[in-house]
């Protein structure tokens, strides 16, 4: 009797993850390269992106590593280039590379913080939609999740520019996802809450008190993983969520029910 091979749900798609070398990026790379996708690992780090990179080959998965200034509109339609050269197609996209910025309210946020959060959160989500989104249409399909936040569904005081350039994912989303879905293009995003990576200690600065006061707010009280967020990409991504489009896809323990 042979032996059965086990069918992934990416088997034969190609993915980008633009912010694929830490955190919640590298987790959404691990969990399409296990579900069979050719992961195209994107980052402006190349130590961080490589080493994502080489952890799906250990896995025995098939990606390579592009790097990329996704605030920069050369770079990035030199990267969609040179997948499609690569691959001949792109099936999905996740634009995930984003910062936090610095915690200043309205009237002490400087314009540089303001400029730079804007440009890494959300001019490089429209950017990489310009450029992935023509490849698509060539091959008459393509899923795309934008990453917001749960700070772009509220109001989180302290953080203007964050807050503001996860809200603009979130209408950036809905009207691409509108333009294009004629197109049998689908388009998302995913919003997280305070998520267990590096990115959380910019928000708690390391302090115990501030991470307790902040789990106390979650009804499930305790921090998400950047597994669980992937997760909620791949599906978003996936088959199973064929009839869904333009939908911002809450993962925040509860946060926002109350």
């Amino acid at each position: 009797m042979s032996k059965e091979v086990a069918v992934g749900k990416f088997d034969g798609k190609v993915t980008l993850v633009t912010g694929g070398g830490s955190g919640i990026g590298r987790a959404i790379c691990l969990a399409f390269a296990e579900e069979g996708a050719r992961v195209v690992v994107a980052d402006v780090d190349p130590a961080k992106g490589e080493e994502t990179a080489k952890a799906i080959t250990k896995a025995d998965g098939e990606t390579i590593f592009l790097q990329a200034d996704v605030g920069r509109a050369e770079q990035v339609k030199a990267m969609i280039e040179e997948i499609v050269h690569i691959y001949g197609q792109l099936d999905c996209a996740c634009n995930n590379a984003g910062i936090a910025g610095t915690m200043a309210r309205v009237v002490d946020c400087t314009e540089e913080n303001w400029d730079r959060t804007l440009l890494i959160n959300l001019k490089s989500v429209w950017l990489c939609m310009k450029y992935e989104i023509p490849p698509m249409l060539k091959q008459g399909s393509g899923a795309i999740v934008n990453t917001s936040s749960a700070a772009g569904l509220v109001g989180l005081p302290g953080w203007p520019a964050y807050v503001a350039s996860k809200h603009g994912v979130i209408g950036l989303t809905k009207s691409a996802a509108l333009e294009y879905a004629k197109a049998n293009i689908r388009i998302n995003a995913v919003c997280p809450s305070i998520i267990k990576t590096d990115m959380a200690e910019c928000f708690t600065g390391g302090d115990h008190g501030v991470e307790d006061y902040i789990l106390a707010q979650q009804p499930l009280r305790r921090m998400g993983t950047a597994e669980e967020v992937a997760a909620a990409v791949l599906w978003l991504c996936s088959d199973a969520a064929s009839f869904v489009t333009g939908h911002a896809l809450s993962v925040d323990g509860g946060l926002l029910a109350r």
